[in-house]
């Protein structure tokens, strides 16, 4: 056997699932989920998606013993985001964010546990009414509200206009039922109490609409294939126990009682469902990245050229290809490193202060994610845009049959494109991230150091940390002496902060990179003795990518750009002779790397 291959392979698919596990959640998504049939209407596509669906709930472990065991879920979202993104979407929308918030907040409820009943067994599928299409930032203050009838004991649900309809949602197939969690303002003796769920059926069997419930289809889209449709709710009548109360209560006098203790923090507490998507993101986001890279090499590999310079050479001798491929591997084996982080027992890594995961996030201004885990929210935010940025170079890089031949890219990049808003908006993430490192709310930044160690050695992970932590702590400093300063001379948060966006942006995102190239460097130092290249030529690939801002700071000197395409042509060639036996750790389904259909 080989040792560097099986060590590769454990480290793809992780130690956590043994055979007997990872053989069911395989059965739960087959091989022929792979591939859709030709000649689909949009509504026989979303229903051949439901149907699948439906099949991997059945087939899959209960939807309890997944939520409660993050490696197994994402095993299960990655092979659902590799065979079909829409199918992977509406996964993640069923168990995380219709069956999560019941499972948290609707525990010993018997309206949650109806609901809970209905989807586990497939009977309905989920869905999530959050978002407001009307107005940004409308997770913080949705207008939709729950009004308590104290005549009948239930709640009245309302959205006053068309702008607070809830968009998108997965509800426009006329035939299938559906069951949402609904997120909406509850307002109680003239007053907002917060943010809460209720559980509401949106469709019956076969599709009933019930009273109140206004759905309106979206026209068709094809970056990610979902049947989406705005939702308005005119006077929709539910009963308590639709109200996913976590252990909050009206009492018979009217008497409103909250263990959160304020409308802020039960905004925090009904947006804590937000973890198992990020993870679920995080790691899908990983597998369609491992997916891209193997049929980019199966388009290279053996590929001749007709360049003048070099008839008939192959394709991967020119380094721009090369480095393609290599690059698109490393970054498959990196997403897997910070998918594996995630995944595994414990708050997420970072510069939050001890203690912080325990408490909740620091405050927020643009929206509510960093308040429920900060680091979290940021490697959602930096893993969409690796993949993202990955996938499109896959998909460049294989000329005209990444576009028109192979559906298969063109999907993964609607999905990473989808996951740059969905789950949280990676802009808005990034800003409260900063916000909360110039406040050092929550946040400790990176010591100084002396200088960079080993001759500044651009092979040695103690030089990627040192310039990832030096940028960061330089980027922080000046940030936050910019805000104060602007402050001190008069101007409002509002105007402070809007000046300062880009230097936010960049300032979030060098904590991103910081924390990712920790991961990498345990990784490194913990993982198989393959693996060290691989991570080397993603890490330089990300000093490259961040070379604008660690000269802007003054991190590295002229020429440091040289070094990095010196280092990366070093590790490009060390690796090379790898690249098919690195590609097969990955153990893709045959139909992901198969030539297109119309050839064959």
């Amino acid at each position: 056997m080989n040792t560097d291959a099986e060590d590769l392979r454990q480290f793809v698919h992780g130690a956590s699932l043994d055979a007997k596990a990872r053989a069911r959640l395989e059965e739960a998504v087959p091989e022929e989920f792979f591939t859709v049939p030709g000649g689909l209407t949009a509504p026989d596509r979303h229903a051949l998606t439901y149907e699948r669906l439906r099949r991997a709930g059945l087939a899959a472990p209960p939807a309890g013993e997944l939520l409660a065991d993050p490696p197994a879920l994402c095993a299960l979202l990655e092979r659902a985001a590799v065979a079909d993104p829409p199918l992977f979407h509406l996964m993640l929308l069923h168990y995380t964010l219709a069956l999560g918030p019941i499972l948290r907040f609707g525990a010993g409820q018997d309206g949650a546990r109806r609901a809970r009943e209905s989807l586990e067994s497939m009977a309905s599928f989920g869905t999530l009414l959050m978002t407001e299409v009307g107005r940004s930032n409308s997770h913080l203050s949705p207008r939709t509200v729950a009004r308590h009838d104290p005549a009948t004991g239930g709640f009245v649900l309302s959205t006053p206009d068309s702008r607070a309809a809830k968009f998108p949602t997965n509800t426009a197939h006329p035939d299938l039922p559906k069951t949402a969690a609904v997120y909406a303002t509850l307002v109680h003796g003239g007053e907002e109490r917060g943010v809460f769920v209720f559980a509401v059926p949106l469709r019956g069997p076969g599709g009933a609409v019930p009273p109140g419930v206004r759905i309106v289809p979206a026209p068709e889209t094809t970056g990610l294939q979902v049947d989406y449709a705005a939702v308005l709710l005119e006077d929709v009548r539910v009963p308590y126990e639709a109200w996913l109360r976590d252990g909050a209560s009206i009492g018979a006098d009217g008497a409103f009682h909250d263990p959160a203790g304020s409308a802020a923090a039960r905004l925090t507490r009904s947006m804590g469902i937000a973890p198992p998507v990020w993870r679920a993101v995080i790691s899908a986001s990983a597998a369609i990245t491992r997916a891209s890279a193997e049929m980019l090499l199966a388009h290279s590999a053996g590929r001749a050229t007709l360049g003048r310079l070099a008839p008939r050479r192959p394709l991967t001798d020119y380094r721009n290809q090369q480095e393609a491929v290599l690059g698109a591997i490393a970054s498959a084996y990196a997403l897997t490193a910070v998918a594996a982080h995630v995944t595994t027992p414990g708050p997420a890594a970072g510069g939050a202060a001890e203690g912080a995961a325990a408490e909740g996030g620091p405050s927020t201004a643009w929206a509510p994610w960093s308040a429920v885990d900060r680091d979290l929210a940021l490697l959602k935010a930096a893993a969409t845009v690796q993949a993202q940025e990955t996938v499109s170079a896959c998909r460049v890089h294989s000329g005209a049959p990444g576009f028109a031949a192979v559906e298969r890219l063109n999907a993964y990049r609607g999905l990473t494109h989808a996951y740059q808003n969905a789950g949280g908006d990676n802009e808005l993430i990034l800003y409260d991230t900063a916000r909360a490192m110039a406040d050092l709310d929550r946040y400790v930044p990176p010591e100084p150091g002396l200088g960079p160690p080993d001759d500044g050695d651009l092979d040695s992970p103690r030089v990627w940390l040192f310039l990832a932590r030096d940028a960061e702590r330089r980027m922080r400093d000046r940030l936050a002496g910019r805000v104060e300063a602007a402050l001190r001379g008069g101007e409002d948060a509002f105007t402070a902060w809007n000046g300062n966006l880009a230097l936010a942006a960049r300032t979030a995102t060098a904590c991103a990179d910081r924390v990712i190239l920790e991961i990498l460097a345990a990784a490194d130092g913990a993982g198989p003795r393959a693996l060290g290249p691989v991570l080397r030529l993603h890490a330089l690939d990300r000093l490259e990518r961040r070379a604008a801002g660690l000269l802007n700071e003054g991190v590295v000197p002229p020429g440091f750009l040289d070094e990095v395409w010196a280092a990366r042509r070093r590790t490009c060639d060390e690796l090379a002779p790898r690249a098919a036996e690195l590609a097969a750790a990955f153990e893709l389904p045959a139909p992901v790397t198969a030539p297109a259909a119309f050839l064959v």
